[in-house]
């Protein structure tokens, strides 16, 4: 308590202090300036007083809220707490500093999940500590002219930016011939099967019922079917060589339009031309150069088998060579009139530059009533 308050009273509270045998303190120190005080005195020891020489000390009040130093033979040497008890020494090796540093020397010891790092299960510390934690230069705080200078520097150049567009147009154009690519080799080849497939099953159909009747044909329209046994072709054939209307969809082009009309098969003597796609678009002459001389080329109409046999080639010729259409083609190795027929396809693969071309000759007309000719059964 901090109020004032009496001198010390006996158990029974009568009594002075004083009662209790004075102030030695006092006593001693009026003999230390030469006089005589209350005390003991000279009776207390052998002609010498024991408190001569000391400076006077208050007695010690243990409900006192003053502080005061203890002696330091109760303690030791070491410090002291706020409440009087001794600190504990710091042990070597520990950390100085706050919470942060203790906490960051325990990481150290004992890893980043608790486990331990060093050997015989002693946690090692990772790595010293030199101080309290203080942010580093890039933890600071920058200024508006620093944080500027360094977004400036993130920020690419033209060169950057140019070279990094160019990179995309290239990438996205590669993309679009890959796709290109994929739907000319790949699709134009299932789209014109299948466009091929349901021809050839019309006509067949129509063929079946009667529908079908000889005579002439309008662009586009399927009339006939070519068989190559070798190449496992089968193909409908239909009036003209339009890309369009005929060709794209799969199917066989006769030439029978304009200057490059060509004989029909049932005529007596002719040449029978044929067009085809050598890649792509159903691609049903793609292997025609592989014919030998012999192999049977077959054309089926609504009343007959017409049968060819393979006679010659011509590997490369010019587009414009429309002389290999003739009634007796130039090369061909005929030498006069005859019923033949003439396949044309484009040539290298891949290509459209020159022409390949492939002649046969008919060696038998076989009416539909007697049944498939031997060049479809075997």
């Amino acid at each position: 308590m901090t109020a004032l308050r009496p001198e010390r009273e006996d158990s029974y509270g009568a009594a002075p202090y004083e009662s209790f045998g004075g102030d030695h303190y006092a006593g001693a120190g009026a003999r230390a300036a030469g006089g005589v005080g209350p005390g003991p005195g000279p009776g207390f020891g052998p002609g010498a007083d024991p408190y001569a020489g000391e400076p006077y000390r208050p007695p010690a009040d243990d409900e006192t809220v003053a502080l005061r130093i203890p002696p330091a033979s109760a303690f030791g040497s070491g410090p002291i707490s706020a409440s009087g008890a001794p600190v504990a020494s710091v042990a070597p090796g520990t950390p100085a500093g706050g919470r942060a540093a203790r906490r960051k020397a325990a990481k150290g010891r004992h890893g980043r999940h608790g486990g331990q790092s060093g050997p015989g299960g002693q946690g090692e510390v990772a790595e010293a500590y030199d101080g309290p934690d203080v942010p580093s230069q890039d933890e600071r705080p920058l200024s508006r002219v620093e944080a500027r200078r360094r977004q400036k520097a993130r920020k690419p150049s033209a060169a950057v930016v140019a070279s990094r567009a160019v990179g995309e147009v290239f990438i996205t154009t590669g993309v679009l011939m890959l796709l290109f690519v994929t739907y000319q080799l790949w699709w134009t080849n299932v789209r014109a099967h299948a466009q091929a497939d349901r021809e050839a099953s019309s006509l067949q159909d129509d063929w079946a019922s009667g529908k079908g009747a000889p005579g002439v044909f309008s662009p586009g329209q399927g009339f006939a079917i070519l068989h190559i046994p070798k190449l496992d072709v089968v193909v409908p054939i239909a009036e003209g060589v339009s890309n369009k209307k005929v060709l794209d969809k799969g199917m066989v082009g006769h030439y029978g339009e304009g200057p490059l009309t060509t004989a029909m098969p049932e005529a007596k003597t002719g040449n029978f031309g044929l067009a085809g796609h050598r890649n792509t678009h159903g691609e049903p002459f793609r292997y025609i150069n592989r014919l030998q001389a012999g192999d049977d080329i077959v054309v089926e109409t609504q009343d007959e088998y017409f049968v060819y046999k393979m006679a010659s080639s011509l590997p490369v010729t010019a587009p414009s060579n429309t002389s290999v259409l003739d009634p007796v083609p130039p090369g061909s190795g005929f030498t006069g009139p005859g019923r033949y027929i003439t396949l044309t396809t484009c040539t290298p693969e891949f290509t459209s530059k020159y022409r390949l071309i492939v002649w046969g000759k008919m060696v038998e007309e076989r009416p539909r009533s007697k049944g498939k000719p031997d060049a479809l059964v075997e």
